[in-house]
């Protein structure tokens, strides 16, 4: 079971970044996929999360109305399309699975918040002028 989160870059300020998550060893068909972000000297922060079972969604007030989560079934993989990026966007981006079925996205987000070990190495993204 391997997340693999790529796509990271250097960006301008207003530019856009697509974010790949792919899955091996299993299907993330019935399950969550979380985005999650770390900017140096700060903690890990979840951003956006899908449940791949119906596509239902959630995100975080500071990425709402820019950023869009979407899957690809076939090809296993989660996308993070992140528009009008900012400064405060630089971070390194993570992706988690659940694999619990909850309420929400959200719920499932903050589980995998506190209980999500399997962190890889994630995806670098620089928004700098």
């Amino acid at each position: 079971v391997q997340l693999q989160a790529s796509g990271g870059g250097l960006v301008q300020p207003g530019g856009s970044l697509r974010l790949s998550c792919a899955a091996s060893g299993f299907t993330l068909d019935d399950y969550y996929i979380g985005w999650f972000r770390q900017a140096p000297g700060k903690e890990r922060e979840g951003v956006s999360c899908i449940d791949n079972s119906d596509g239902s969604t959630y995100y975080a007030e500071s990425v709402k109305g820019r950023f869009i989560v979407s899957n690809d079934n076939e090809k296993n993989t989660v996308y993070l399309q992140m528009n009008s990026l900012k400064p405060e966007d630089t971070a390194v981006y993570y992706c988690a699975v659940e694999w619990v079925k909850y309420s929400s996205p959200l719920q499932a987000l903050d589980v995998m918040s506190r209980e999500y070990t399997m962190w890889g190495q994630g995806t670098l993204v620089t928004v700098s002028s």
